[in-house]
């Protein structure tokens, strides 16, 4: 039995890193946008839905609102609707501050957009670990209310944590998949290729980059919801940005940028390798082997599947060169 809660365990975490390379994938290989600021987002969506649920570290800041367990108190009719509206405000918290950064930076050439998310995710975790009002600093939020609450048994909530971070996972696939796949997620992949070809073609180039922009964003918002309900307890440190933005970028470049199904693929690879490790006789259980057979495993990648496990799938018109030109 232990083996499936280890496997229970794994598959929380798989997934919810799953969710974020979704985002990254709507961000980077549909739109072409080098956002290297994941983990801010992380932890805005990670702390918004502890924040909406838990009583805030300085009550007396807040009593005018209906804020912590009173909103969950109110919500909570026959199933855990809190958890929904948990889920909801990380994802608008996410895609509103996604907003405001994207109408700065989405201006900006590739290289000073990577450099602007990268000091804003810092900003967002220096935020969090010196405002001890907000989020009670370094010593971070605990007890973190779990879904369905003490009506499940500890021992058996991995078990359904993980038949819930698969449905979230499942519904952000088929949800990302179907805008991909229609004229909006079209121009996208034309901004991709060619801003300037898509905007002589009569495209807002601006107005469709900041909405893949939030989109992304949004999804990753959820992401940190859902690793804040499945290990109840945050703290700045944890959005370090090797396991919060670079780490994402492996799974992604791995799996296949452009492809959702090879995003998610990435995500379970790279995080079976990741925590595989620990398994390993001797001094191969040494945590820094990690890193080694992650950077090994990129770039196994790049030299034999450039593309990634399941790359990106491109539709070629077919050309009868046999037919005869036409005049003029």
């Amino acid at each position: 039995m232990d083996i499936v809660y280890f496997l229970a365990g794994f598959g929380i975490l798989a997934g919810i890193y799953a969710v974020f390379t979704l985002g990254l994938n709507v961000h980077w290989g549909y739109t072409g946008l080098f956002n290297i600021g994941i983990a801010g987002f992380f932890a805005l969506g990670a702390y918004t839905s502890a924040l909406l649920t838990t009583a805030p570290p300085s009550p007396e800041l807040f009593e005018d609102f209906v804020f912590g367990g009173n909103l969950a108190a109110l919500l909570k009719l026959g199933v855990d609707l809190w958890f929904l509206v948990a889920l909801a405000g990380a994802a608008a918290v996410s895609g509103a501050v996604a907003l405001v950064v994207g109408a700065i930076t989405l201006r900006l050439r590739d290289d000073y957009l990577a450099i602007s998310t990268l000091g804003i995710a810092e900003s967002v975790r220096l935020m969090f670990l010196n405002e001890k009002w907000l989020a009670n600093g370094s010593r971070g939020l605990y007890n973190i209310p779990k879904f369905l609450g003490d009506r499940i048994a500890p021992d058996q909530y991995d078990l359904l944590y993980f038949i819930v971070v698969m449905v979230v996972l499942a519904l952000l696939y088929f949800a990302i998949q179907r805008a991909i796949n229609s004229p909006w997620g079209r121009v996208l992949r034309a901004i991709r290729e060619d801003e300037e070809a898509t905007a002589a073609a009569g495209k807002d180039v601006f107005r469709f980059k900041l909405q893949a922009f939030m989109l992304g964003a949004a999804v990753m918002g959820i992401g940190g919801a859902l690793f804040a309900h499945g290990f109840r307890y945050l703290d700045p440190f944890t959005f370090d940005p090797l396991l919060a933005t670079f780490i994402i970028w492996v799974m992604l470049m791995i799996g296949g940028s452009g492809n959702n199904l090879g995003a998610i693929i990435g995500a379970f690879v790279v995080w079976g390798i990741w925590s595989g490790t620990q398994f390993l006789p001797g001094a191969l259980s040494d945590p820094n082997l990690r890193f080694f057979m992650i950077g090994l495993l990129l770039v196994l990648t790049i030299m034999l599947r450039p593309n990634g496990i399941l790359g990106e799938r491109r539709r070629i018109s077919a050309v009868n060169i046999d037919a005869p030109a036409r005049d003029g």
